[in-house]
């Protein structure tokens, strides 16, 4: 008998598979997910996320193997952690918090994340601020029987550039392939909003939705607001338009949640905002689509312009999307520095799994498998969980990667534009000044609100506090909060990752 432990997770293609493998579909959707995950298991064993699509990371024990098998899916859009005890015990789940609370857990701060996180960021790799507690990483599964953890990979993204195709006809693959899947991001049963910003990614998944509303968060601050953008495309596209104004004191209250509900730091500004967005939206829906996916696929940074220019150098410090801190500048700052905890080993076998493609392919390939997972997807995931939202994200799916990893570069990445193909085809639904519109970025005023003595208070109280003296030469820290009060706004990053950082440790570690 096959037991479902734990499940966190939307499976896209429930309709075929309970065809498949005979399964009523007239179940609860969780009765329904439970019996696919079940006999997909029976059917196909460790193969079976590969008749899988969607969002899913489970643990299910088979009573006659008496092992407990446990796998994420392709990409790591949702969680999965464990931790051995001491006495030989496997906690896992898609919790943090919860594995925290379970018996034999013993919780001790990672200082080694700290210094990979002030380059990046985000937590990046298996390990985690917690000793001892790491992630299953994406595209992984895992069995533990009789006292004994064995990980394999089931997945992993490979490229097969195809020169064969033009332009047009990468555009029009695209199009049909977002065609059949949109159907089965939602249920008949089911109702659904949209985040849309000015960007085309969320316009394109709009275009091609039957959703009537669309949420979106913008500022005071016109410069920094992209929401216009976004209620213009929902007005091109007949669609009503939710709008909510972030000001800069809900901004730095939210903080505290953010980092509690995340349960490790996470330095990316825009997750603030994404968090009070999906309370806003939860309100009055309870699924939203989302676009994330597509610039890592198609080419949609604009830093991947410089791919060529790069070279052979990429593997020597390309790490993934953000990279803030060098490593002279964290050995000043720190009060612990370990010489032999880089960055850029995180990367390393991916670079070896890319020898020989062209360096765009090589970036993509990193930020699949680094940035996607610990920064992107960790974010969605717990802050729609947090709000009591679910989001859907109809461009992150194995079969709009299989076109992204045959696809040359020439048509994600151009002189004059990025996402080349996508674009393309975005525009078969969208006026061609939304599908081509260049790239903004998530833009948060986050640069001007904290040089401003009415927000930064808390900042300047934790940059003096004991706590950062455990773990920062505190002179130094305060030098570049106040170079970047003198004028020097590139500095914002480097004290909103001590920040955040110190935050996350104050709800964990100290007031726990």
């Amino acid at each position: 008998m096959i037991k479902i432990k734990e499940y966190r997770g939307h499976i896209r293609n429930w309709e075929a598979l309970c065809k498949q493998l005979d399964i009523d579909p007239s179940l609860s959707r969780e009765n329904r997910e439970h019996a696919i995950l079940a006999k997909a298991y029976e059917t196909w064993g460790s193969d079976m996320a590969n008749h899988m699509h969607g969002m899913f990371a489970f643990a299910l024990w088979d009573d006659e193997k008496e092992q407990l098998f446990c796998l994420r899916d392709q990409f790591g859009t949702k969680p999965f952690y464990y931790y051995e005890t001491e006495d030989g015990e496997l906690l896992y789940g898609t919790s943090i918090r919860k594995i925290l609370e379970m018996p034999g857990f013993v919780k001790e701060l990672n200082e080694e994340m700290l210094q990979l996180y002030l380059s990046l960021t985000y937590v990046a790799g298996e390990n985690t601020f917690f000793r001892g507690l790491k992630k299953l990483m994406p595209g992984r599964y895992m069995v533990w029987e009789k006292g004994r953890l064995k990980i394999e990979r089931y997945w992993s993204p490979e490229f097969h550039p195809d020169e064969s195709k033009s332009l047009e006809e990468w555009a029009d693959e695209i199009h049909t392939t977002l065609q059949k899947i949109m159907p089965e991001v939602k249920s008949a049963d089911e109702s659904a909003e949209s985040f849309l910003s000015g960007g085309v990614d969320s316009s394109y998944v709009l275009a091609m939705s039957d959703v009537e509303m669309t949420d979106s968060c913008g500022y005071e601050e016109e410069r920094f607001d992209e929401s216009k953008l976004a209620q213009q495309t929902a007005e091109i596209l007949r669609r009503k338009s939710s709008r909510r104004v972030i000001t800069p004191e809900e901004y730095f209250e939210t903080v505290p949640y953010v980092m509690y509900n995340m349960e490790q730091p996470l330095g990316d500004a825009s997750a603030i905002v994404f968090a009070i967005g999906c309370k806003a939206a939860a309100e009055h829906t309870k699924i939203c689509y989302s676009g994330e996916g597509a610039d890592e696929f198609f080419g949609g940074y604009n830093m991947y312009r410089n791919a060529e220019r790069y070279g052979e150098n990429l593997k020597t410090f390309y790490v993934g999307n953000t990279n803030i801190m060098k490593e002279d500048e964290k050995r000043r700052i720190l009060k612990k520095y370990d010489p032999d905890v880089l960055p850029i080993e995180l990367a390393e076998r991916i670079y070896e799994e890319t020898e020989g493609l062209d360096p765009l392919t090589k970036m993509s390939a990193v930020d699949i498998q680094i940035w996607l997972e610990g920064d992107i997807y960790f974010n969605v995931d717990n802050m729609s969980t947090a709000a009591g939202l679910e989001i859907r994200m109809p461009l992150t799916d194995t079969r709009i990667f299989d076109i992204a990893s045959r696809m040359p570069s020439k048509y994600k990445v151009n002189e004059e534009q990025n996402k080349v193909a996508f674009r393309t085809a975005a525009a078969k639904v969208l006026p061609d000044e939304i599908a081509f519109r260049k790239k903004l970025g998530f833009i948060v005023p986050i640069r001007i609100w904290m040089a401003d003595d009415r927000y930064n208070q808390d900042v300047r109280e934790k940059f003096r506090s004991e706590m950062a003296e455990k773990f920062f030469d505190v002179e130094e820290i305060n030098e570049i909060f106040e170079d970047y009060i003198a004028g020097n706004s590139d500095n914002w990053r480097k004290i909103w990752t001590i920040y955040t950082f110190l935050v996350w440790y104050e709800l964990y570690f100290v007031k726990c």
